[in-house]
């Protein structure tokens, strides 16, 4: 059998193949709350045949949306939709669903990416005060952040929580944090978003503390036998910022936490950033991750092909990897996937006559 198609284990639960569909931002809510789309999304990315389906980034608290029309997790109305939207998806698939529990930071208050997805300036409609680490503004034209102080802090601890709860009681199967991308986590993280001066800055060791006490929170108010992750950038691509040997440490004060899986990304916290895009691109930050632990590591980011995909796996580099725009592109990845590589896939009993003829094996009723 091709080992993306092997089923293996993220703490207690474990997943049918080695794809994860990763959380995708839709922009697609209304006052955090999803909508119909998101049925439509997700319900089709349910039928996909990947091994787990990630709900997007989802604030923890109204401030902590990337847009206004970004899904949060932070009181009974957005809790109530999302129990909509599952039971709609669960109907129809028993797919495991993870979701991403995130803080925008200061990447927070910005208009959707189609209307051109810059900031919107506080005390304008549908803007407000951003939130970070320290100070200092994405880029120069920006309204600046406010530094969160330690009551800020405690309540972004306390939300990161509760969202765990709420998660919990919606029947979430993991829970993924966002500490990736330049927002919050990450602005703590890395030292070109972080001058702060007090036990929360400088070191490696205090710039690593707020998003170990936010995983720690998450880790304590999520069932334990469900399993909590963390997705990184592995680099910040620029000079004098954060970097894969920095990485490597965070991944393994995670470990000992207890965290189940680390999922490797890179990029998003400095405009100036300077990424060498093209296939394969963040393998080789999640092989450094996958070199120094022992939990299940994932890689992402433009992994396309089914025979690139085995080979992450197949070769030790990863455990896992997530497609985000592939399987926008193609719902229906994981299928063509199972074909190339001679492997069986799980599908609808709806869909089972669109087999193709040179393919007889490949569907296995769900």
């Amino acid at each position: 059998m091709a080992k993306l198609f092997e089923p293996y284990t993220v703490g207690d639960l474990t997943l049918s193949n080695r794809i994860i569909v990763a959380p995708m931002c839709q922009y697609s809510a209304e006052n955090g709350c999803m909508t119909d789309w998101h049925e439509a999304h997700l319900g089709q990315l349910a039928q996909s045949g990947a091994g787990l389906l990630t709900i997007e980034a989802t604030a923890v608290t109204p401030e902590g949306r990337i847009s206004y029309g970004d899904v949060g997790l932070y009181d009974d109305a957005t809790e109530a939709a999302m129990a909509k939207v599952l039971e709609s998806v669960r109907r129809w698939s028993n797919i495991p669903v993870a979701i991403q529990l995130a803080h925008a930071g200061r990447k927070a208050s910005t208009a959707k990416p189609w209307d051109g997805g810059a900031q919107i300036a506080p005390g304008t409609h549908n803007g407000w005060q951003t939130l970070s680490a320290s100070d200092l503004p994405f880029t120069q034209d920006e309204n600046p952040p406010v530094a969160l102080d330690s009551a800020g802090l405690n309540r972004i601890r306390v939300a990161f929580a509760e969202a765990a709860h709420r998660a919990a009681r919606l029947g979430i199967d993991l829970v993924q944090l966002h500490g990736a991308h330049g927002y919050l986590l990450h602005q703590f993280l890395s030292p070109l978003s972080n001058t702060r001066t007090d036990e929360y800055g400088g070191s490696l060791e205090n710039r690593m503390r707020f998003p170990l006490e936010v995983f720690d929170a998450v880790r304590a108010a999520f069932p334990a036998d469900k399993p909590v992750t963390m997705r990184v950038s592995g680099t910040d691509w620029a000079e004098g910022g954060w970097d894969i040997e920095q990485t490597v440490a965070f991944a393994k004060a995670l470990e000992a936490r207890g965290c189940a899986g680390i999922h490797v990304s890179s990029g998003g916290l400095a405009a100036h950033q300077k990424i060498p895009v093209g296939p394969n691109y963040q393998v080789p930050l999640a092989r450094a991750v996958k070199q120094a632990v022992s939990i299940p590591v994932v890689a992402v980011g433009l992994i396309t092909e089914p025979e690139q995909a085995e080979a992450i796996v197949a070769t030790g580099d990863a455990d896992f990897v997530a497609l985000a725009r592939t399987v926008l592109y193609d719902p229906r990845w994981p299928w063509h996937a199972a074909a190339t590589l001679g492997a069986k896939i799980k599908v609808a009993p709806q869909y089972l006559r669109s087999q193709p003829r040179q393919y007889q094996s490949l569907f296995v009723k769900a």
